[in-house]
């Protein structure tokens, strides 16, 4: 049965300045976000080190589908619909692994890793029938559309649209730093991820990324004892750990030089030329072999790129400079699961890693030191907008200073609600498009 809600009624709900509280609230929104923006956007799949090996496979979710990304034995990747031709029951569970062929557990169907069908037990039932070998229907499908930037996999279940690297436009260039920062070229996800369900909607968890008006309220009980404890130490000695908690308290007037820049169809950065992570200690045989690759003026070219976050709408944000990506994974309109994943620099010293595993275990981990205040908010706003209070949500912070850039991308002070405002011209757009 079809949504009832026309694109006049959805309009309605996004004005310049401010959204109804029903975009985070009305479930039967939540269902239209899934078929027009998670089920005709580009998605964020993983990455192709998740799969080096023909045969590895990963299952995830795109919107509300589950797929496998598998690598063939042909070496390309391939993003598969979880789902048995014959019965429909999913080929593998919520999991990662190795499987040279894909056997349903229900029947013992038998499938490439590309989704041909090989193998049905007791072929003979099939004779005179459309579903036997060779036959389109029945392999396992896949996805519409599936392409891959430098690595990172991205999958559509539009049949039409834009290609990847135009959809992507200039946000290319924070995933093109991510990769220049390894002195060989080449990243690596390593380990497993930080999962867990929040009792929030999608958007508020992705417009927390780069909300840097809440840091210093939301954050003091990780930063105050942080900077308390520095005071013991010279710069040069503090510990790592403390270096990366002190910044949530940084003054409003540091955060609006960082400046945020949205790039068009919701994608956004927050930083550039500085960042709250910019004045961490670089590690030296790091900065070394950076040099010894890429020469002394392009490695300073590159680390010196302090993207604090990069948003790519709706499903990514990931910070190039400690090697962390944040996933979202829309289940209803009040829960949204949150997966962050950790890579490795190819080619950089250890300590590169392990801060970076560091930092997402202090900030991230649902046992975290600063991660356990923004779930405490984003509860309290879903919570909040249940309340038969104002209908409506400000996105005013900054409304008349935007300044356009050479690229075409606009930019605002750090503090600017230009992203929030940004990602809701995109919203509009998916929203009230059906084609």
């Amino acid at each position: 049965m079809g949504i009832n809600i026309g694109s006049d009624e959805i309009s309605s709900l996004v004005e310049k300045d401010r959204v109804h509280k029903r975009v985070y609230t009305d479930p039967a929104i939540f269902e239209l976000e899934m078929q027009r923006i998670w089920g005709t956007a580009w998605v964020f799949i993983g990455h192709e080190s998740q799969v080096p090996k023909p045969g590895d496979y990963y299952a995830t979710t795109l919107g509300k589908q589950s797929v496998i990304m598998t690598r063939h034995h042909d070496g390309e990747v391939k993003v598969l619909f979880n789902r048995c031709s014959h019965k429909g029951a999913q080929l593998v569970g919520d999991s990662c692994g190795h499987a040279p062929k894909f056997r349903c557990s229900y029947h013992g169907y038998v499938f490439d890793t590309d989704g041909t069908l090989l193998h049905i037990p007791r072929e003979e039932g099939y004779k005179n029938t459309s579903y036997c070998k060779g036959k389109a229907g029945a392999n396992v499908q896949n996805v519409p559309r599936m392409e891959i930037y430098r690595g990172f996999i991205f999958a559509s279940l539009a049949t039409q649209g834009q290609d990847l690297v135009s959809w992507l436009g200039i946000s290319t260039s924070s995933f093109d730093n991510a990769i220049d920062r390894s002195p060989t070229g080449e990243i690596e996800i390593t380990g497993g991820s930080l999962r867990y369900m929040h009792d929030a909607n999608w958007k508020i968890l992705l417009e927390n990324v780069t909300d840097n008006m809440h840091p210093q309220v939301t954050h003091q009980s990780a930063f105050q004892p942080a900077k308390q404890l520095g005071m013991k130490y010279s710069d040069k000695d503090k510990p790592l750990a403390l270096a990366m908690l002190e910044p949530f308290g940084s003054s409003y007037d540091f955060l609006d030089e960082i400046k945020m820049t949205v790039c068009g169809i919701g994608h956004s950065y927050t930083g550039g030329a500085v960042s709250i992570h910019s004045a961490y200690p670089k590690e030296s045989q790091y900065v070394k072999k950076m040099q010894l690759q890429y020469g002394e003026d392009r490695t300073n070219k590159i680390l010196s790129m302090n993207r604090q976050n990069t948003i790519i709408y709706p499903s990514i944000a990931f910070k190039s400079a400690l090697q962390t990506i944040r996933i979202y994974r829309p289940v209803a309109v009040n829960k949204t699961i949150q997966e962050t994943w950790t890579y490795k620099l190819k080619g950089a010293p250890d300590d590169m890693l392990e801060n970076s595993v560091l930092y997402n275990h202090m900030i991230f981990s649902p046992a975290s030191i600063a991660g356990h205040d923004d779930y405490e908010a984003y509860h309290r706003i879903q919570h909040g907008l249940s309340n038969n209070a104002s209908d409506w949500v400000s996105q005013h912070r900054h409304m008349n200073s935007d300044s356009i850039n050479e690229d075409g991308t606009r930019s605002a002070p750090g503090t600017s609600d230009i992203v929030f405002r940004h990602e809701f011209e995109a919203w509009k757009h998916y929203m009230t498009n059906t084609v």
